[in-house]
């Protein structure tokens, strides 16, 4: 299974980066998946707009990035709550996703595509209020969003020198998660 990974924070050092950098360690490692870690920083998107889309069509780096994502069987995103809801960046970048483009555009990357939820933060909930909001803005767009995520509370403390998680408690939630992802991911190959 390809998997792309990446967060909805471009800020250095991000609890959520470090949180999908741990997440794909163990999706390589212990569960063997073939797994892409980007980050949206790499992929500088205007904020949407209808008509900057009619005079310029779609951004080169939304094109690349669609390419990417359509190129993996599955994605999974770590999102960090800001007011209880999604970065402005990962909403961007989501909506940049569902517009057309030329035809070397792969066409819609997100319908049917499997995506697992993971967040962090600082906060006791970790995220959690962020995941309702992103879940349905993805569903909204038919991704088959797994039952299946974790919110990663306290973040600031959950994480060693080395970027693996201190709690073994967090590291077999991932690993529920990964799993949930694998077995929908499956599924949804085997329908097609």
């Amino acid at each position: 299974m390809k998997l792309v990974a990446f967060s909805g924070s471009t800020r250095s050092g991000s609890f959520n980066q470090q949180l999908i950098k741990a997440a794909a360690k163990i999706a390589q490692e212990e569960l063997g998946l073939d797994v892409t870690v980007i980050s949206l920083s790499d992929y500088p998107l205007p904020l949407y707009d209808g008509d900057w889309e009619d005079a310029n069509g779609l951004p080169e780096q939304a094109l690349v990035l669609k390419q990417l994502i359509h190129s993996h069987d599955a994605v999974l995103i770590a999102s960090p709550e800001y007011n209880a809801s999604v970065t402005a960046v990962l909403k961007n970048t989501i909506d940049w996703m569902s517009r057309p483009g030329d035809e070397r555009d792969p066409g819609k990357v997100l319908f049917e595509k499997p995506v697992a939820l993971l967040s962090a933060s600082p906060g006791g909930l970790g995220g959690i209020r962020g995941l309702n909001h992103l879940r349905a803005i993805l569903q909204n767009l038919t991704a088959f969003v797994t039952p299946s995520q974790f919110a990663l509370a306290h973040s600031n403390k959950a994480f060693t020198d080395e970027g693996t998680f201190k709690s073994e408690d967090a590291k077999k939630a991932v690993i529920g998660v990964l799993n949930c992802l694998q077995r929908t991911t499956q599924m949804v190959q085997s329908a097609h």
